[in-house]
């Protein structure tokens, strides 16, 4: 198993921008794709975004052109850059890492076996 940890949440405006980075430990990152997945109050955990091992991306409609997925081996670290926040953008963020192969538009959420604790994210309007 890959321990991960998220950080960067935190309170914002609508428009704002927000990095979160999801560090790695345990294992290589290299050898994981890797996603972000949100849950607002009251709904259930979504996808947001994916990232394959040699840095292919997809986003989920909601948030494409605003957020972008990237990865950094070298720091065992993910990253999802925020922009043009905004308050239906409220909710915890989890970072999770699976070793199953395929592309990145067909991973599923179970397919995710490590998640991070998560990491709050609130726009005020």
């Amino acid at each position: 198993q890959v321990q991960l940890v998220e950080s960067g949440g935190g309170l914002v405006q609508a428009g704002d921008a927000l990095r979160l980075s999801c560090a790695a430990s345990g294992r290589t990152l290299s050898t994981y794709a890797m996603g972000w997945f949100r849950q607002a109050p009251g709904k259930e955990r979504e996808f947001v975004a994916a990232i394959s091992r040699s840095g292919s991306t997809h986003h989920a409609d909601s948030v494409r052109g605003r957020f972008t997925i990237s990865r950094d081996n070298a720091k065992n670290t993910v990253y999802l850059q925020m922009n043009s926040l905004k308050p239906e953008d409220t909710a915890v963020y989890y970072c999770a890492a699976t070793r199953t192969y395929g592309a990145v538009v067909t991973l599923r959420q179970t397919d995710f076996t490590s998640w991070g604790q998560g990491t709050q994210v609130t726009v005020s309007s």
